[in-house]
């Protein structure tokens, strides 16, 4: 079968299943089965598939019509511009989280964040539920590149297994960084310049309602913030002020109606400067306080 065939049957077996997009993801899936890129595609469109990759097609399509997320299928998804490693273990990096990723380089770029010790590294960051890594090692790639910042960092979570999908990360991005098992600040020591985190935030109510890729795919642990969804926020700010450096900054990715009640947070237990920046959609994305002794 040449390549628009198999095109046109994948996008039609997507497309049946419900899957969104469908002829993005049946691109997407030919060009990871194959190595070609539009170019050869629109250059040569009646070229066969070899037996073996029109088998691996036919697989990953499967998966795909079953809801299986396109990012395990390839085993990888692009953010802020690099290349992550994900699997079942973690939560799949979405677009609206480069926001806090973005905020958080803004803070290095106009001199906000404390400088910490250069004999030590700098500016010492944390990134808590880190996951796959993707804030931490996206901050410390950027980070790195700004003229006169020094900085290193540090990611924790729960998952043991989420741990070594951020560490085969860093290591593929030749980033160091220091990942500890942990719930929350458990196992952590000293004062960091910046505390980053995006938090379990859905309503355990609404969890059975999102789409399959989501409910079916991305850890539980990853998405469940308890029956209001803020129980990690009250855990993170009421601890966070024993682990922040004078002037400090704490960031959070937050759901689109929790602003208001994450900055209450913040601000009841003496941060201030708190701000929200909204995301690509005009939707409350990030809030961060700033904490002096």
């Amino acid at each position: 079968m040449n390549l628009k065939d198999s095109l046109q049957m994948a996008a039609g077996e997507l497309r049946s299943a419900g899957v969104p997009e469908p002829e993005l993801d049946a691109w997407y899936l030919l060009e990871y089965v194959s190595g070609w890129n539009r170019a050869s595609y629109y250059a040569d469109p009646e070229r066969e598939l070899t037996a073996r990759q029109q088998e691996k097609y036919k697989n990953c399509i499967r998966k795909r019509a079953e809801r299986v997320p396109l990012q395990h299928i390839t085993g990888e998804q692009e953010f802020m511009g690099l290349t992550f490693h994900v699997n079942e273990h973690v939560l799949i990096p979405r677009q609206d989280t480069e926001i806090l990723v973005e905020e958080a380089l803004e803070q290095f770029r106009e001199g906000r964040v404390p400088a910490g010790d250069p004999g030590r590294g700098g500016s010492e960051i944390l990134d808590l539920c880190t996951g796959s890594g993707c804030i931490l090692l996206s901050v410390l790639y950027y980070a790195r590149q700004m003229k006169d910042v020094s900085v290193r960092g540090t990611g924790s979570d729960l998952s043991e297994k989420a741990l070594e999908t951020a560490e085969e990360n860093a290591k593929r991005l030749d980033i160091r960084a220091e990942f500890v098992q942990g719930d929350l600040f458990e196992n952590l020591k000293g004062r960091y310049a910046m505390i980053l985190s995006n938090p379990p935030y859905i309503r355990s109510a609404e969890i059975g309602g999102l789409q399959p890729e989501v409910r079916d795919h991305d850890p539980r642990m990853a998405l469940d913030g308890s029956e209001d969804g803020l129980i990690f926020y009250r855990k993170i700010i009421r601890a966070g002020g024993l682990h922040l450096e004078n002037n400090g900054i704490l960031m959070f990715e937050i759901g689109c109606d929790q602003a208001a009640d994450v900055s209450g947070m913040l601000r009841e237990h003496g941060f201030s400067d708190i701000m929200v920046k909204k995301d690509l959609a005009g939707l409350d994305r990030v809030v961060y306080g700033r904490y002096s002794k």
